[in-house]
């Protein structure tokens, strides 16, 4: 609460370049993650194939970025994740090549799909790292309990965090996949969905599943 870190979950070096091993046919779609406030802290290859699917993302923190070739010479220090940007088709390619890379006891797999964009985000982190974890270790260092805890989510990435919560809801414009998984279902995020579930919850209207 004094703005002090908390936890911190990097993802190892040599974990990181295996990763980058296996995945040298996206290599223009990897992005790595490093914890610092200045040049380096996002390290590329080249922005060529990033452009089309997050190029405002990329300008906005051009300060921030580092390009090193191959990517595998920035890793002196642990990153805190390498990322895969691109087409929603292109990053199912990249999934299938991380579930056949051999490193899933290593690292955790997040993806984020934006269907009107046709963008997806897949981050790689270490093994045990996600915002369910996270939510887990927050919850026990604060003595709150599970049940008490409230989660609103609207991407796949939100899944182990809305599994934790003993309130989860998915937003309205969350996909049919995920608004179909069980959890309460609130208003999308143009309709204020966040402030309706809070409201629905303190208002005692809230259900358990």
């Amino acid at each position: 609460m004094s703005g002090e870190t908390f936890h911190r979950d990097l993802l190892p070096a040599t974990t990181c370049g295996k990763l980058c091993a296996a995945m040298r046919e996206f290599r223009g779609n990897t992005v790595l993650t490093f914890d610092t406030e200045s040049k380096g802290a996002i390290v590329l290859e080249h922005m060529n194939e990033l452009n089309g699917s997050i190029q405002r993302w990329l300008e906005k923190n051009l300060e921030y970025i580092d390009f090193v070739i191959p990517l595998e010479k920035s890793l002196v220090t642990d990153p805190v994740q390498a990322m895969f940007c691109g087409r929603i088709g292109r990053m199912h390619e990249a999934l299938s090549a991380l579930a056949a890379s051999g490193l899933e006891t290593d690292v955790t797999v997040l993806r984020t799909e934006y269907p009107v964009r046709d963008l997806s985000i897949v981050d790689v982190l270490n093994q045990g790292c996600s915002k369910g974890h996270a939510l887990a270790r927050w919850a026990k260092f604060r003595g709150v309990s599970r049940e008490q805890v409230m989660a609103i989510g609207d991407n796949y990435n939100d899944i182990e965090m809305l599994d934790f919560a003993g309130l989860p809801f998915i937003m309205g414009n969350a996909s049919e996949e995920l608004r179909g998984k069980g959890w309460s279902v609130t208003l999308p995020n143009d309709q204020s969905g966040v402030a309706a579930a809070i409201e629905q919850v303190l208002g005692g209207a809230w259900v358990g599943i």
